[in-house]
Parts: C-alpha cells; structure tokens; sequence
C-alpha cells in the first residue's frame, strides 16, 4: 500500500478545509431547496476547477496536473464526507479517463484542456435499464453517408442536464448483450435529436434519462475503434467505480464519526450512551468494517496508478465492499441517533439517501460480487 507524498498530503490537507469551509452539508440542504435541475453548484465546480482538481489525472500537455487517480481519490474522499455534489465524478473522473485511454491525438486535444479548466460538463451515457448492465446495450448507431444515426434512450445520466458532452456506448452490431459490437461516439449533447428528461433523486443529485431521435454523428466521433469500444467502456467504468468507491469511503466516514461523537455526548437514564456495551460493539464493528473497505479502496486506486492487472477484480472488490459498509454505516447513523436521527433537522437522512443511490451508481454489491467471482474463475 503506497504511502502519501508530501504532495498528496497538502492535496488532501487542501480538499478537507475547502469542502469544510465552502461546501459543508449546510450547502446541499440550500441546492435542495432551490430546487436545482442541474443538481450542483456551477460556481462550487468553477471553485474546483481553479483548484486543479477538474484536472489531476489528465496530463500535463492538456492542461492537466498529470497526479494519478490516488490523488483523485483523496479529493474524492473528501468531498464524499460533505456530500459536495458536483461533476467530479462524472466529468474529470470518467470522461477524462475514456478519452486518456481511447480517444485519439485530436480528440484528446480538443476535449482534455476544457475538462482541465472546468468549461465544460460531461458524461458517460450506458445504461439503459433500472439495473447496471454494461453489456446490454440496445440504442443503434447505424451507418448514414460519412457518419452515423444513433437512436435509443439512455437512463440514469449522471450530471446528464447539465452535459455539455456525453460518451455514447452504441451498438453497430451483435445481439442485444454481446460485448463486441459496442461502440463508443463523442456527441455534443446539444446535437439535433437528443431529449433530456431530469429525474428527481432522493440524494438531490443531476441525474437525467437522454433519448436520442436520428441524431447524427461524423465518424470521427467515435471514440477507440468501431465494434470494438467495450474494453474500454469496461476499463473506464472501472475507473469511475473505484473513484465513486472513494468518494463513497468519505460519506461513510463521516456518517461514522458523526455517530461516534452522538454516543460520546448523548446522555440516557443518567449515562452516557457509548457506555452501553452493545452500542459499543456495533460501532466497532462499523470501525472494523470501515477500516477494511479503505483498504480496499486504496488498493484499487495504487493498482490504477501502477498499471496492475488486477485493476477489474479490485474495482468491483471495492465497490463491492464499500456498498456493504456505507449502507451499514446509513443505517446505524439513523439508528443510533434515535428519534432526531428520523428527522429533517439532522442530516443523518441525507447520508442515507445518498448512499442509497450511490450503492446503486455504476454497479450495486450483487453485480459486483457477481463480476469478482466470475472474474476468479467462479
């Protein structure tokens, strides 16, 4: 397990007092009640993005901090523990990383530096069901002249209103769940055809479903080569698992912490709380289980920054885990804190919802328990 740099430590040291200072809990209950669409702050990513963050795993000649995906994850961590909402994820997470690993020269020039810079939103459009099925993609991209027509429907977009640019997987050939025959295209997503429809999550994020009506791409739109854009589709959703895994670890921290310092003030029949015995043990093992699902983040993000092969077992290992223990650390900030913890005024309600559609982003435990065994020969 590789150990912090100096650098890393100021980038995390620098994250925990911005998200602290400028996007506390408080900031997510004021997005809720303006009722954004775009469910963030375009000022707070601006803020991000002037930070360096929109841009630490993009190289240097694009305008980038070149920084390694633990370092991401550090920012991620941190702002999880705030419930910041903002394109992180979406945009210099998971499009960043499809276009590092299959867009080419020109379209790595063209998009990266306006990633890097916070000028633009995006984001990967793939599923199409209520459930995380990569593979299962029935929107068409059919040859017409120099291009494509794409139709189909996309659902679960994330930052999918806000999206200045979306990464569509669509099939030029195969049956409906084969993995050859996908094929990724980089579509404007102010393009003639496509529809969006926000959805109104219980986290309060921008999630939208997008329809695509004869919408028409060049050919250089695709992104890696045609027929063949599973791998990686599959090495970039890796990628944005492992980085939601750590923003997911920070939300279950703190939802932790929050608890531990109830039952160190909270007093009943004349007594603290966190001296009753049976609290006592399930906070630690809330603390046990939350020790080992960090490991398991940390060693997904070393194994992106080291070029391991293992990346796919430890990605849904990650996520697998992280799933598990953010849903029991949810739920034992609820309970643990009783009659208040039921209520609006506290904010154990927000770290449920959000991570109950976290759990679900990008693959939920049974996939990915699923996905590890297979990937084990199971």
């Amino acid at each position: 397990m590789a150990i912090l740099n100096e650098e890393q430590v100021m980038l995390r040291d620098a994250a925990k007092d911005w998200a602290q200072e400028k996007s506390p809990v408080s900031a997510l209950r004021k997005l809720r009640e303006a009722k954004s669409e775009i469910g963030f702050d375009p000022a707070l990513w601006q803020d991000m993005a002037q930070m360096g963050w929109a841009g630490v795993i993009i190289p240097e000649s694009h305008g980038g901090a070149d920084f390694g995906y633990r370092s991401l994850g550090l920012v991620l961590e941190e702002t999880g523990r705030t419930l910041t909402a903002s394109p992180l994820v979406s945009t210099a997470l998971t499009v960043a990383s499809a276009l590092i690993l299959g867009g080419n020269a020109h379209q790595q020039a063209a998009w990266l530096p306006k990633i890097a810079a916070g000028e633009i939103v995006a984001s990967l459009a793939v599923d199409e069901t209520a459930h995380h099925a990569p593979s299962k993609i029935a929107l068409t991209a059919t040859k017409s002249g120099d291009g494509y027509m794409l139709n189909g429907k996309k659902t679960f977009v994330l930052e999918g209103l806000a999206a200045d640019l979306l990464i569509v997987a669509a099939r030029t050939s195969g049956a409906h769940a084969d993995e050859a025959g996908i094929t990724l295209f980089l579509v404007e997503a102010s393009a003639k055809g496509i529809s969006r429809h926000g959805l109104h999550m219980i986290d309060h994020r921008g999630v939208a479903n997008i329809s695509f009506d004869k919408v028409s791409v060049h050919s250089d739109a695709v992104l890696g080569t045609v027929d063949g854009g599973f791998g990686v589709l599959e090495a970039t959703l890796d990628r944005a698992r492992i980085g939601l895994a750590a923003e997911m670890i920070g939300t279950a921290t703190q939802a932790f912490e929050i608890t531990l310092d109830y039952l160190k003030t909270r007093t009943q029949f004349g007594q603290g709380i966190g001296t009753f015995q049976a609290l006592q043990h399930r906070a630690a093992k809330l603390y046990t289980d939350l020790e080992l699902a960090r490991s398991c983040v940390q060693a997904a993000l070393d194994a992106l920054d080291d070029k391991t092969n293992d990346v796919r077992a430890l990605a849904s290992l990650a996520k697998a885990k992280v799933g598990d223990v953010l849903h029991l650390a949810s739920n034992e900030m609820v309970q643990m804190h009783g009659g208040i913890g039921m209520t609006d005024a506290h904010d154990a309600g927000l770290y449920m919802k959000r991570a109950r559609v976290a759990e679900a982003s990008f693959g939920g435990s049974s996939f990915h328990r699923d996905r590890y065994a297979k990937l084990g020969g199971f």
